[in-house]
């Protein structure tokens, strides 16, 4: 609302709420803080769990920060920030999620005592921006290179990534079914390798136990067989993938077809049936004994396909033809009048196998796959999907690895270690921003202080222990050792993570904290109102609930 002389202006749609200045900064900090306050307890491999309930009563158990953030039905817009800046650490390095909020919380800590001394947000921001432009260029000093041939240190880099998940305890299990995996499907592109986790399909079965846990050299359709007569298992199989159905197409108007004899009824069927056999000859005629049909599979052609010997599956989905494809080296064919000979993929076994009452279709033992499948098995539904999650990191710190080939210690060593340096660049920054700088250099010190605290240390110890032995020039990788409660070397402990993880995690957490600390004018429009009803009450009509300003979190 605004004013000209004494007639008022209304610039807002009614009922607009608006918070600014310092209110709205205030108010953004706290939201986005207890996101972090949320999360700081799931942090290292004492961090406790969280049980999530949605609303339909599902139960989530789990100690991943990307998965929390994403079970929980965050409003306010600065804490769906925080999520966003999580999301974005999970998609690019897989890892590290939680040291994000945590960061990013702890930055918008220190940047709301900075505000309270009245020093500007564009200050603050500025002072922040330099500060992690120094601390990325010293963790490039600080990283050290690794030979993804070397297996013993992907092995650490695997198991410090799942120490703080319930399948810790088979570790060994995770870490080489990890590596093996990664090495499988990585491809060199010029002078660097990809590693595309995606290319790995990650199935997930309750019944047994997590030991069964296994990884297949192909991978497994969850779909069956199409037809009784058909084989449930076929050796040596040459695998045709069609992406066009094994269907008569139907016309696309509207046609009708007297018939006025049982003659012509008969020759009719028999027509139909002729082009059924005449598609499953051209199959076979290839040599073909598996076909994966992205579409469906008409009765009579699957009768042909039983006679013929042929396994048949119909229906599979786009994204698994693909990984059929780099996985048997078949390539999907639009039209099955072009299939050849040559356009066939190879797998040692092709089966069909049954898990309570699914049945899945396994395609193992195929050359040089380039997408490969893991078929994670446990006790509990729970279990395993929290197992999902535990592989998925192993696999993603492996990946990181391959296209990133530098490693850090972990513990906290890293940021204790940041923090140390950075406090000795603030002098040379001078000013104003040399407090922002300072203040960055001590949310670094909240990740090893966090780490303490979820071990049941004292905090305050630790850290003083942590910047004596960081003033030692051996003492770069002295972390907190979460098992027996002291200060230690990470690297002798083989506590390691890769950089691509630790870089991501400073630039996604100062993104998200600097473009909370630069809004200074919330404007949030009126709330839609439901409709309105005979009785009045909430839908609008008298005593009915009023919209506007900020929502809630």
């Amino acid at each position: 609302m605004a004013s000209a002389g004494s007639v008022p202006v209304l610039i807002l749609k009614e009922g607009t709420g608006r918070t600014r200045g310092r209110n709205a900064q205030r108010n953004n900090i706290m939201a986005a803080r207890i996101i972090g306050e949320v999360l700081k307890s799931t942090l290292g491999p004492r961090g406790m769990d969280k049980m999530l309930v949605d609303s339909l009563g599902d139960v989530t158990v789990t100690n991943d920060g990307a998965t929390v953030l994403k079970e929980i039905d965050v409003q306010h817009p600065a804490a769906k920030m925080m999520v966003e800046a999580a999301k974005t650490q999970d998609t690019i390095a897989g890892d590290g999620t939680t040291t994000v909020v945590v960061l990013a919380s702890e930055l918008l800590k220190k940047a709301e005592e900075l505000l309270d001394q009245n020093i500007h947000p564009t200050v603050v921001v500025g002072g922040y921006r330099k500060a992690a432009a120094q601390a990325l260029e010293e963790l490039g000093g600080i990283a050290k290179g690794v030979d993804i041939k070397d297996k013993e240190a992907l092995k650490k880099v695997a198991s410090t990534a799942i120490r703080s998940k319930s399948v810790a305890l088979s570790k060994e299990l995770v870490t080489n079914l990890a590596i093996e995996a990664v090495d499988l499907i990585a491809e060199r592109r010029g002078d660097k390798w990809v590693a595309d986790v995606e290319q790995i399909q990650i199935t997930k079965k309750h019944g047994g136990s997590f030991t069964d846990t296994r990884l297949i050299k192909g991978i497994i359709v969850d779909k069956e067989v199409v037809h009784s007569g058909m084989p449930r298992r076929v050796e040596k199989a040459k695998i045709a993938l069609l992406e066009s159905p094994l269907e008569i197409e139907k016309t696309e108007f509207d046609a009708k077809i007297n018939i006025e004899t049982p003659e012509q009824m008969k020759s009719f069927m028999d027509e139909e049936t002729r082009i059924f056999k005449e598609m499953v000859d051209k199959i076979a005629a290839t040599g073909a004994n598996v076909v994966f049909c992205q579409k469906g599979i008409d009765e009579i052609a699957q009768h042909f396909l039983a006679k013929q010997g042929i396994l048949a599956v119909r229906r599979v989905k786009k994204s698994d033809m693909e990984k059929l494809s780099r996985a048997t080296g078949a390539r999907i064919v639009t039209n099955f009048d072009d299939l050849k000979k040559e356009d066939l993929g190879t797998a040692e076994l092709v089966e069909e196998r049954k898990f309570g009452d699914d049945k899945m279709v396994f395609v193992e033992g195929c050359k040089n796959p380039k997408s490969v499948g893991v078929l994670i098995r446990g006790g509990l539904e729970r279990f395993v999907d929290e197992a999902e999650r535990a592989v998925h990191d192993a696999l993603s710190v492996v990946a990181d690895v391959y296209e990133n080939p530098r490693i850090v210690a972990g513990g906290g060593s890293l940021e204790m270690e940041l923090a140390k340096r950075l406090r000795s660049y603030a002098s040379k920054v001078g000013g104003r921003e040399q407090l922002a700088v300072e203040a960055f250099a001590d949310s670094l010190e909240a990740i090893p202080r966090t780490l303490a605290e979820n071990a049941g240390m004292d905090p305050i110890d630790i850290l003083v222990d942590l910047r004596a032995q960081h003033d030692k020039p051996e003492g770069l990788s002295v972390g907190v050792d979460v098992f027996s409660g002291k200060a230690a070397d990470m690297e002798k402990l083989n506590v390691l993570e890769p950089a691509k993880v630790k870089e991501q995690a400073i630039k996604s957490a100062v993104e998200a904290a600097c473009m909370i600390l630069r809004i200074d004018d919330v404007i949030a429009a009126a709330k839609t109102k439901p409709p309105e009803t005979k009785g009045g009450g909430p839908g609008g009509g008298p005593g009915g609930l009023g919209g506007g300003g900020m929502p809630p979190m």
